[in-house]
């Protein structure tokens, strides 16, 4: 297993590197696979629980929603959400023997659970396009440096809460959820995402305060979208939501944390300019 992901870290780390750093329209095209995949994966959890989710109406709402996060406006976002709470509950009409009020909202549920937070990565990496950043590396687009703080906090949040957790964790934080998860994990990850963000905020040349403040912010969320993640796992009773990724899993259970972290990334940023 070890082997598995750290071969799939290998081969995935510098892909990403491209895609977020050089990519514009191959992001939103990665993002959108990366969506539509996570969409199928809840598709098939929630068939194990005897759910009938309407496929197409998520498939399609997935796309519309990045489509609107990437090329559209505030009034076609607010059509497209029009239509996924309007589309589930006219089938309850129309096909109401075999598809129910249960099945229109888990429908509606994922779809905006998947492409709502899948479509803030696009909001994201395209903020203030025309600006760059000087690194120590070169000179990179605000929309890449800041999606990276989000990415780099996540993965250091995620690192050192599994050491510290596993070696130093006695106290569960959410048992019932994920068992394996300790208050000192826990601790150990938001210290790991402040250092992470501070790092790539020395980085960047970015306000030391703002990336305190982001760090703290990331080490947050990102465990709640891990646990929200595992919250849906065990409703459905399965181990992971899919096997996409050797040795990972599956793209939600890659992304659960990033899900969570980058709208809040997103929204900082859009209310203090910390460039």
């Amino acid at each position: 297993m070890l082997g598995k992901r750290i071969v799939t870290a290998v081969i995935g780390i510098p892909i990403t590197v491209y895609i977020i750093n050089y990519g514009t329209w191959i992001f939103a095209a990665a993002a959108a696979l990366l969506a539509l995949v996570a969409w199928h994966e809840f598709f098939k959890m929630m068939a194990v629980k005897n759910i009938k989710v309407h496929y197409l109406t998520g498939f399609l709402g997935v796309l519309l929603v990045l489509g609107c996060a990437w090329l559209g406006n505030a009034q076609e976002f607010i059509m497209v959400i029009l239509l996924l709470v309007l589309v589930p509950m006219v089938k309850t009409v129309l096909c109401h023997k075999n598809y129910g009020l249960v099945e229109a909202a888990v429908t509606l549920l994922g779809t905006l659970y998947v492409s709502l937070p899948f479509s803030h990565l696009l909001l994201l990496r395209f903020t203030e396009p025309n600006q760059y950043i000087p690194t120590a590396l070169g000179s990179l687009a605000a929309g890449a440096a800041y999606l990276w703080l989000a990415f780099v906090g996540t993965w250091a949040s995620d690192t050192l809460a599994y050491f510290v957790g596993s070696t130093l964790g006695r106290h569960k934080l959410c048992p019932a959820i994920s068992p394996g998860k300790t208050y000192e994990g826990a601790a150990g990850g938001l210290v790991g995402s402040i250092m992470g963000i501070t790092a790539m905020g020395m980085l960047f040349g970015l306000p030391a305060i703002h990336t305190f403040v982001l760090g703290l912010l990331v080490g947050i969320a990102a465990p709640l979208g891990d646990l929200t993640e595992s919250a849906l796992k065990r409703f459905a009773g399965v181990k992971d939501s899919g096997r996409l990724l050797p040795g990972h899993g599956g793209v939600l259970d890659r992304f659960d944390a990033i899900m969570f972290a980058t709208p809040v990334v997103y929204y900082y940023v859009k209310v203090f300019i910390i460039v």
